[in-house]
């Protein structure tokens, strides 16, 4: 089953502060979080070109941007 765009957002922000969160502070490790998964999404985009995947990407980038 293929997760929804917000939950794939949440679900690569979570992954990213569990794997690459190192700052005592909170604020810095949601920014880096939000920052790594941001980036993931890009770099599927800039691969998948004008796939049909490229809706539920673009729908995902605007998720994290939310959170």
């Amino acid at each position: 089953m293929i997760p929804t765009p917000e939950q794939k957002a949440k679900q690569l922000y979570n992954d990213a502060y569990m794997r690459w969160s190192y700052e005592p502070s909170y604020d810095k490790n949601y920014l880096m979080a939000k920052a790594i998964a941001d980036f993931v999404c890009d770099e599927v985009l800039g691969y998948m070109g004008a796939d049909r995947g490229h809706q539920y990407w673009t729908e995902v980038k605007e998720q994290i941007q939310k959170l």
